[in-house]
Formats: structure tokens, sequence, C-alpha cells
């Protein structure tokens, strides 16, 4: 819970002005556009949900990937600071095991949600 509080203080902060003023949304928004965005920290976030899920999918997927990679190289690094120990190597093993199948779970995770909320469910908003 305090790290949900942090992030929220983290994405509002520096923008409080904005919040209570005018100019919430971000620039060339005119009020009728179908595609509003507010403008935070981190930049223009859009407000409508298939929108917002479009926008954080790469951000997501990307941090995940960044993971697993760090996760590879460590299990590497282990490896080969091993100096022949069974247990370790077992362990870096592991370590790389676990991380290339958290980033295939990922990448089958996207199309599971395509083949359920889209196809079988046909949720609108979400293409």
């Amino acid at each position: 819970m305090p790290f949900l509080v942090g992030f929220w203080v983290f994405l509002l902060s520096g923008k409080m002005s904005s919040i209570f003023a005018a100019d919430t949304f971000c620039p060339g928004h005119d009020g009728n556009s179908g595609n509003p965005q507010i403008n935070t920290a981190i930049g223009c976030i859009p407000v409508q949900m298939g929108d917002f899920i479009a926008w954080l999918l790469p951000i997501l997927f990307g941090v995940v990937g960044g993971i697993s990679f760090l996760l590879m190289i460590y299990g590497f690094i282990l490896i080969s600071t091993s100096k022949g120990d069974p247990k370790a190597v077992q362990g870096a093993q592991e370590t790389i095991t676990s991380a290339i199948v958290g980033l295939l779970v990922s990448i089958f995770s996207l199309f599971l949600l395509r083949l359920v909320a889209v196809n079988i469910l046909h949720i609108p908003g979400l293409n």
C-alpha cells in the first residue's frame, strides 16, 4: 500500500498546480477530441480504457523484458563465477530458466488476453 501512495505522489509531483488549473489536459486537446489525455509528471496519459491499455502495455512489456534480460545476465555471471561448484551452477541455471519462463509467460499472457477479451468475450475498446 505505501508503494501505491508513493507511486501516485511521484506521478503527481511537480504538477499539482496543473491539476487544479484549467490545463489538466495535454496541449492540443480541444475538449471535443475523441482521445482525451491527462497531463502528468510522466507525460500525457490517455483517459479512455482502450487507449490507456494501448499506452501501458508497451511500457510493461519493456520492463518485463529488461528485468528478464538482467536476470539472465546475472545467471550467466553466477555460472562463470561458480568455480565448478555443482550447487552454484544449479542455482544459476535455475535463475536463467526462471527468467526465460517469466519472459515467455508475459508474452503469452498478451495472446491469452487478446483471445479471451477480444475474440471470446468481445469486450469493446480492446483491439
